[in-house]
């Protein structure tokens, strides 16, 4: 996947999910604030067990399925 391809992607998730003025403000609070998505993701997950993680991932892709 190019890079215009993945950008474009993104940008229709984001407006899709959040709708144009906040998917708008979502990508300038990324870029105005330093941000470090790997930490982010150790501080998301970090109290959840290895059995939580699994059963919500697991729901997710039941409901990426039902759509």
């Amino acid at each position: 996947m190019t890079d215009t391809i993945l950008k474009d992607k993104g940008i229709k998730i984001l407006v899709k999910n959040l709708g144009k003025v906040e998917a708008e403000r979502f990508i300038s609070l990324i870029i105005r604030e330093p941000f470090d998505y790997t930490e982010w993701q150790k501080d998301l997950f970090d109290e959840m067990s290895v059995e939580e993680l699994s059963n919500r991932a697991m729901e997710f892709v039941n409901m990426e399925l039902n759509k």
